[in-house]
């Protein structure tokens, strides 16, 4: 290590989701406890938080688990113990009262991610049967066979998808005859089967599994004490809960539990100051932090341990993209290629550093994310892609927010996406129209194939000349028969791009780009580029390679026009 601070310290729990197995282990941890207290003080019947992936979820669902359940006839582990020193305990015996009281539900559809029903159906059933066998010793108290018989049945994953349908609310009355006690039930990624469904195309089969499960075992259930679900989005009413009144969600517009999911600043003040990083508070705020949960701002959890950890192996390290390396950023690929012209202009004001105005639904339902922009948006905000900036309330009931990207991290997610979108745009497009009347001197007819390409691009940045360089890189790549190269690296006073027939004799085309933001200069700017091509002699080395036919022109651009003039 770099730093003498860093000797000695708790090692961070990068991808340890386990509560029991973070303090035993001693690893450092961001005390979350007091989730438990608000649990209790809040009395919600079903409670469902909702907040982006790796935010901490699951490890506050088995921090649950572990305070709740009776662990007498599951192995006996003595559980206070890992709550000893932390918040809950300091809250008093109130709160400490209900410690291992408890039967206890935990269900995590996290590895229901799979390309058809089937293998997702699969992983459920699989997933409720071994929660069935870890409760096995409940069978010694089911006095009727055909009950007993369907519980060997679920636990060994024999059932019916009727039987597993219904096989929740069938655990948690087996748990209250034989404790005596109603049953806590904790189900973490409660969502990832109906996103999952989405993408791959089988959403309504799995909404028609997933409404009787949940809504059969959580809907005026009397053997239930309270139930804890945890998710990206919430699925509105219509989708899965019909009927089911009583949820309480936590979303990341509620001051409730605001303060759980994710680290505060003075939460990561602390692990900073652990470590002997506190140079580096500007950095981690400028990538990693950004989110705003009710009135709570919040660092990215997984990002932050991920690079404190770096920073203790050496501390001249440079961020990295933590967050946008774990998967699940297809709904940005998605929603750009599915854009429409409204949703266009959004993008660009965001990746201009700007903000958009959208009406806030946290009702979502999967199949109508394409229906507006609104719930494009809507779906980007709830799940971690874009910060609420600004908020008003409207005729007492809608919610208006002002959205804008959090921070470099996910910045560099759009960035990425909307440069595999060009890449895959280019490579589909058609440029006869472009590629003919660029060889054929043609400057009217390729500066409007030009400017119809570019009002189907999506600008990013702040437009300059890089960008259209960019452009007109990926868009002659695609010419048969010719090469095009960028002289712009080069640094020796080359025009931007020459394209050369691959004969190695006959026609060449010189390209000198300019920039303007100010469209009344753009004639200007495209004749001071065909200027250049004459005063830098920019072809005298083609005629040097023995090219007799020698095209030159200056283009400028202005957002989404262009000049076009040749020398």
């Amino acid at each position: 290590m770099d730093t003498d601070a860093s000797v000695n310290k708790k090692p961070l729990p990068i991808g340890e989701s386990c509560f029991d197995l973070l303090i035993e282990t001693d690893y450092y941890y961001v005390d979350k406890t007091l989730l438990i207290r608000d649990l209790l003080d809040i009395k919600a019947k079903v409670a469902l938080f909702t907040r982006p992936r790796r935010f901490g979820k699951t490890l506050n669902q088995t921090m649950l688990k572990c305070f709740f359940e009776d662990t007498a006839q599951i192995g006996g582990k003595d559980t206070r113990s890992l709550f000893r020193g932390l918040k809950i305990e300091g809250a008093g015996e109130r709160y400490m009262g209900h410690q291992g009281k408890y039967p206890v539900i935990f269900l995590s559809f996290k590895d229901a991610k799979k390309e058809d029903f089937d293998q997702s159906y699969h992983r459920l059933r699989e997933c409720i049967a071994n929660e069935y066998k870890r409760h096995a010793y409940v069978v010694e108290k089911i006095s009727d066979d055909s009950d007993r018989e369907l519980f060997k049945r679920l636990s060994s994953a024999a059932g019916s998808i009727n039987d597993y349908s219904s096989s929740l609310e069938f655990l948690i009355e087996c748990l209250e005859n034989y404790h005596g006690k109603r049953v806590v039930v904790l189900i973490d990624e409660y969502d990832v089967p109906l996103e999952n469904s989405w993408f791959h195309g089988f959403y309504p089969t799995m909404i028609n599994f997933i409404r009787p499960l949940l809504c059969g075992a959580l809907k005026d259930n009397p053997h239930l004490q309270f139930a804890a679900m945890t998710g990206c989005l919430r699925i509105s009413k219509e989708s899965i809960f019909t009927g089911l009144n009583q949820v309480d969600v936590s979303s990341i517009l509620k001051n409730d539990y605001s303060e759980y999911f994710g680290f505060t600043q003075n939460e990561m003040d602390a692990m900073l100051r652990y470590y002997g990083q506190e140079a580096k508070t500007q950095v981690v705020r400028d990538w990693y932090n950004g989110y705003l949960f009710g009135d709570t701002e919040v660092y990215n959890p997984w990002s932050s341990l991920n690079v404190v950890r770096s920073w203790v192996k050496n501390i001249n390290d440079i961020p990295q993209h933590y967050w946008a390396n774990t998967s699940g950023n297809e709904v940005i690929r998605d929603m750009i290629d599915k854009v429409n012209l409204e949703t266009k202009v959004g993008l660009e004001t965001l990746m201009a550093g700007g903000t958009i105005t959208v009406t806030s639904h946290e009702d979502v339902t999967y199949g109508e994310i394409y229906n507006s922009s609104d719930n494009i948006w809507n779906f980007l905000f709830f799940t971690g892609y874009l910060k609420r900036v600004g908020e008003k309330r409207l005729d007492g009931v809608n919610i208006v927010v002002d959205l804008s990207i959090p921070n470099r991290e996910v910045r560099y997610i759009y960035e990425t996406k909307i440069q595999e979108w060009f890449k895959d745009r280019v490579n589909r497009k058609d440029f006869n129209l472009l590629y003919n009347a660029l060889l054929g001197g043609d400057t009217e007819s390729l500066q409007k194939e030009l400017e119809k390409f570019l009002l189907e691009t999506i600008s990013y940045l702040d437009a300059k000349e890089d960008f259209y360089h960019g452009v007109m890189i990926g868009v002659l790549s695609g010419m048969r028969d010719f090469t095009a190269k960028s002289n712009r690296e080069t640094g020796r006073g080359r025009c931007d791009i020459v394209l050369r027939h691959a004969s190695g004799r006959g026609r060449a085309v010189i390209l000198e780009l300019k920039y303007t933001p100010d469209m009344r200069e753009i004639e200007r700017r495209s004749e001071e580029a065909v200027r250049q091509i004459a005063d830098g002699k920019y072809d005298k080395e083609l005629e040097a390679e023995r090219y007799n036919d020698i095209i030159k022109y200056g283009i400028a651009f202005c957002k989404k026009s262009c000049e076009v003039r040749k020398g």
